[in-house]
């Protein structure tokens, strides 16, 4: 299997200016001509990057041997550093991966029946401050940027081969509408370059309004998941502060607008929270707010982590609200969690920044 430091990045010499991954495509067809290249060489350049998964200039053998010495002198390609991989035991795997700047993110990847789903990162850490999640409480070191995002995936399918991820959700580190710009070039390079399709990408958000409703017009038109978790602007508030400036009212308008494709539907996720967000009366009023919304609800019972002071609800009180949803005419699903015993479940992320000095 190849390594991702094969790249000139981790062989501790001097790296040319130009980093070619981070390159926009009109940028990469700018430098080629720059020096001499033909356009052809931009197609190549890409398929051998985003599908055959090159971590080095000198991998792409479609180039000639002059052509790849050449272009080592001027630029390099990129790679996420693999720091380190916890598999589960319900087979759940987490990455850790160092950046560039010593900075460090984490993906998981999720395997279930005929899917095998990878959740990515788009921030360094978050600035939401969602009191639920262990990665608000890191605040945010800083966007990521658009090829670190898709080389998440770009990464997984090079770890995984012959497997590759099937479905993508942007439900790691970070809030995605918070690295708006950084986050639509990333989903165009991973639908047109690496080929994944819209319909297999989900987005998640805490509910930036005016991005969520800017993003079909931004973006390819990937599907939304809205991490709702409260039924009453009190408790949203509380909980997540992104409500008080964006307060269910407009949210939910948001999502009402929503240009959505025939068959498709906006996931709402609702972490279940014991004594806080979890009675019937709160299923109910949920039930009454996403009314005439094409919508399912995904509950996700607390995943518990050390120094949390939120605990999860008995699974009968899952299962009652789950119930009090579906006598309402609400789909509701209960996600199984996966990847608690590494830290891998909704919420747990916080990577292990090992910035140098």
């Amino acid at each position: 299997m190849r390594s991702d430091t094969d790249s000139p990045l981790f062989k501790n010499r001097p790296l040319p200016e130009t980093d070619l991954k981070s390159l926009s495509r009109l940028d990469l067809e700018s430098f080629f001509k720059d020096l001499g290249l033909p356009a052809f060489r931009v197609k190549q350049f890409l398929h051998w990057t985003y599908e055959r998964h090159a971590v080095s200039i000198e991998e792409i053998t479609e180039f000639s041997r002059g052509t790849r010495e050449m272009l080592s002198k001027k630029a390099y390609i990129s790679n996420l550093r693999l720091l380190n991989r916890q598999t589960s035991a319900d087979g759940t795997e987490k990455f850790l991966y160092g950046l560039q700047d010593g900075e460090s993110i984490e993906s998981v990847l999720i395997p279930d029946e005929d899917r095998l789903t990878l959740c990515i990162s788009s921030q360094v850490g978050c600035a939401m401050g969602c009191a639920f999640c262990l990665t608000g409480a890191l605040g945010l070191r800083r966007n990521l940027m658009p090829h670190e995002i898709a080389d998440q995936v770009i990464s997984a399918c090079r770890l995984t081969a012959p497997a590759s991820p099937t479905n993508i959700v942007l439900m790691g580190m970070g809030e995605p509408l918070a690295n708006y710009d950084n986050v639509c070039e990333a989903l165009r390079r991973i639908t047109g370059f690496i080929g994944i399709s819209p319909k297999r990408i989900t987005l998640s958000t805490s509910g930036i309004v005016p991005k969520i409703m800017s993003l079909p017009n931004d973006a390819p038109m990937v599907n939304l998941a809205v991490s709702l978790n409260a039924t009453t602007d009190e408790v949203r508030s509380r909980i997540m502060p992104v409500n008080r400036s964006c307060q269910l009212n407009a949210l939910l308008q948001a999502c009402r607008k929503f240009p959505l494709p025939s068959r498709r539907r906006i996931t709402f996720e609702y972490v279940l929270l014991k004594g806080v967000n979890d009675t019937p009366d709160d299923a109910k009023r949920l039930a009454r707010l996403l009314k005439g919304i094409p919508s399912k609800v995904n509950l996700i019972p607390f995943n518990p982590y050390e120094g949390s002071t939120f605990r999860r609800p008995e699974d009968k009180r899952v299962a009652d609200f789950q119930d009090v949803l579906l006598s309402l005419s609400q789909t509701a699903l209960i996600r199984k969690s996966k990847g608690a015993d590494i830290l891998a479940a909704c919420g747990q992320l916080k990577a292990k920044y090992k910035k140098p000095n």
